[in-house]
């Protein structure tokens, strides 16, 4: 059986890097938006101290980002603004780090000011006691509603706990349950929500931009389907309840700055 984060005792250095973005369709200016005082991308950091990582970084490519970031103390790497994706940003800093091949460094999205350090430090320790390059994590899902959502990925593990296929359609399949449609979920149906947090060893992520794209991936549009497409394994931590939501739109803002507001306290506006 896949062991929960609650069950992993291993200690292991970890650093984590926050690629942050200054340019955001939606919301520009993303990581500097302001909560409970102290902006976006500081806030996320903070959670990644709590974490227990060695190091916390914040990867940036403008300059308003790094020097609010310095301002409040964090450790910035300025990276290159053509990165497509923020693996290849990562890459970067791990090159700039000079970090070995062993290290391992966990992608924590600069836009979830809410992440609980604990999930950091289960998905930063979960490669302690594999040969996986590569880990991330999810959550049980129990409502039909979210099984047939294909905004929301689910993940099958096998016995060890890595991941087998991740789908933005409704996996596993449970034929006699769902023969006249998917009403309700059996109850003992492992259905699992992937949750977008990764840690990776260093020298894979050099690796991993050689890796061709998989057809696979391009049709989930699930970047993490190139590793197991190319062979590799995902080890995958089960963490009980779905962490906060990340930070997307405006309606996602007023969100977390009330749960901000409720954690902190009506000193903090």
């Amino acid at each position: 059986m896949p062991r929960s984060y609650r069950d992993n005792h291993h200690h292991v250095n970890f650093i984590v890097v926050i690629p942050a973005r200054y340019a955001s369709t939606r919301l520009p200016g993303k990581p500097l938006i302001d909560f409970a005082g102290k902006p976006m991308v500081v806030r996320v950091a903070e959670q990644a101290t709590l974490s227990g990582a060695a190091r916390v970084v914040i990867a940036t490519d403008d300059v308003r980002v790094r020097d609010t970031a310095v301002a409040h103390g964090c450790a910035v790497a300025m990276t290159s603004p053509d990165h497509l994706q923020g693996t290849d940003r990562i890459a970067e800093v791990v090159e700039q780090l000079d970090l070995p091949d062993d290290a391992v460094v966990v992608n924590v999205q600069g836009d979830e000011p809410l992440i609980p350090p604990l999930l950091i430090r289960a998905v930063g320790e979960a490669l302690a006691n594999t040969t996986a390059p590569m880990a991330t994590a999810c959550h049980p899902l129990y409502e039909a509603a979210e099984m047939t959502n294909p905004n929301i990925v689910k993940v099958v593990l096998d016995a060890a706990g890595d991941a087998l296929y991740f789908s933005r359609a409704p996996i596993p399949w449970a034929r006699e349950a769902f023969a006249a449609g998917i009403k309700s979920l059996p109850a003992d149906l492992p259905v699992y929500r992937h949750i977008g947090i990764y840690a990776y060893r260093a020298g894979f992520l050099k690796t991993y931009a050689s890796l061709a794209p998989a057809p696979i991936e391009q049709f989930e549009s699930l970047e993490q389907l190139r590793v197991l497409w190319h062979g590799r394994k995902i080890r995958v931590v089960i963490t009980p309840d779905a962490p906060p939501g990340g930070v997307d739109t405006s309606a996602d803002v007023e969100r977390v700055r009330q749960e901000f507001a409720r954690l902190l306290g009506p000193a903090h506006p």
